[in-house]
């Protein structure tokens, strides 16, 4: 049995607590449940040969045991002490730049001359007099889309000037005279400002997405379309940078983090956009239609919408994925329009679905007669004797599970008119609900 008595005088001298360095234990061995290490330590009043002496340390790992003993051994190879510059954090010197800040940096140089400031000119002159002031509705921020002058931005930033064009928003895109922006971009030659008259190409009330066709654009080169990425895939915690012009300060840069995935966005419009990327990078008025970035600088979203008491920055911002702006934008290109697929009925809002305890699913409010779903045998929601009767809820569609409206709106962003889909629907008979399947082919949404 070890006790202190046996501990040599000269190690007994030692007092340990005014050792001044001590290096790490390093593992020599084990037998049975005992394993053995040393290090070596120096005292303030001990010669070098004593500094250098080792104590041993004897772990008892059974039973939860342990004691120290100290004893003479040899010194530690120099290969296992620290040096003083391995433990010291590294420093950098005055002015310069980080990693991470060289790589945030990079984002924003290669995304700045992709970044667009709008303006509605129905209000045009209605801009703030001071920083503040709020910037009224119709300064927002765009996105180079492509060279051919073609830039996005969201439907409700030019919503005035839409108002003013009438409900045939495809037929008056089609005549390539409805002007309706002005729209400023840095040229990537000079870095100078440019103005350039828009005229609407194509607008998209439900995605509240629209998109500008530049009169006059730039030569060859004189364009830098944004490159775009996937938000199919995205973590939360990723970090995300966003470029806009909040309250009118061009070319504003701010970071964050992914806060959450799959939000439905309740946008200006009084529409829900399903599966919503929220971020808590810094996005205030002026930044809807501004890109949403990785941290590559690849558009991973269209900024559209804040949740604020305040009117600005709470840290809860949405964004249009881009795999959804990737499937609507070019058919606004082409058609003005979104030809999108329909069951030919309204469904209730989650709200709505919610006070008739309807739990999960896509609740069908009404059936346009004659239409896709009426066809198919689909029933609206209506007043019976002993008050209201729900609709059908489309629970699945191909076997796709349905929680609200808005996923069957994502269900059918990925199908065509003319398509055949079947539905599984829970209907509210006598006999309680009732599951059934019913075959609809899709119309063009009118």
């Amino acid at each position: 049995m070890w006790t202190p008595s046996r501990i040599p005088a000269s190690n007994r001298a030692c007092n340990l607590a005014s050792v001044k360095h001590r290096l790490p234990l390093r593992l020599l061995g084990h037998h049975k449940d005992r394993y053995y290490a040393r290090a070596c330590a120096t005292t303030d009043n001990e010669s070098e040969t004593h500094a250098r002496d080792c104590v041993r340390r004897e772990v008892l790992l059974g039973g939860g045991a342990s004691f120290l003993a100290l004893g003479p051994l040899w010194p530690v190879p120099s290969a296992n002490a620290l040096t003083l510059e391995e433990v010291t954090p590294t420093i950098l010197p005055a002015g310069a730049i980080s990693a991470r800040e060289a790589s945030a940096i990079s984002v924003y140089e290669r995304n700045t001359y992709s970044v667009a400031k709008i303006v509605d000119i129905a209000l045009q002159g209605r801009a703030a007099a001071s920083p503040e002031v709020d910037i009224p509705e119709g300064n927002g921020t765009g996105l180079v889309w492509d060279a051919e002058g073609h830039v996005v931005t969201c439907f409700h930033v030019l919503l005035q000037s839409l108002k003013a064009l009438g409900p045939d928003l495809a037929a008056r895109a089609a005549s390539g005279t409805a002007r309706v922006a002005k729209v400023t971009l840095l040229d990537p030659v000079s870095g100078t400002e440019q103005v350039y008259d828009a005229v609407l190409a194509g607008a998209d009330r439900t995605r509240d997405l629209a998109v500008l066709r530049l009169l006059g654009p730039p030569a060859a080169g004189g364009l830098r379309p944004a490159e775009l990425g996937s938000s199919a895939g995205l973590r939360v915690g990723q970090q995300c940078f966003a470029i806009g012009n909040p309250f009118g300060f061009g070319q504003t840069f701010t970071s964050g983090v992914i806060s959450a995935l799959g939000r439905d966005i309740p946008s200006q419009l009084g529409t829900t956009i399903p599966g919503g990327i929220q971020t808590d990078a810094s996005i205030n008025p002026g930044n809807s239609g501004g890109p949403l970035l990785d941290s590559s600088g690849r558009v991973i979203g269209i900024n559209a919408a804040i949740f604020t008491p305040t009117g600005s920055s709470a840290g809860v911002g949405f964004a249009i994925p881009i795999d959804m702006v990737r499937r609507v934008i070019p058919q606004l290109i082409a058609h003005g329009k979104v030809l999108r697929p329909s069951l030919e009925v309204q469904i209730a809002t989650d709200s709505v679905a919610q006070r008739l305890k309807v739990g999960r699913g896509a609740l069908v409010q009404s059936v346009t007669p004659g239409g896709a779903g009426d066809r198919a045998g689909l029933l609206p929601t209506r007043r019976g004797l002993a008050g209201i009767i729900t609709g059908d809820v489309i629970l699945a569609l191909d076997g796709r599970p349905l929680n609200s409206s808005g996923d069957l709106l994502v269900a059918l962003d990925s199908r065509a008119a003319g398509d055949s889909v079947l539905l599984r629907v829970a209907r509210s008979t006598d006999q309680g609900l009732q599951e059934l399947e019913l075959r609809v082919t899709l119309a063009e949404d009118k």
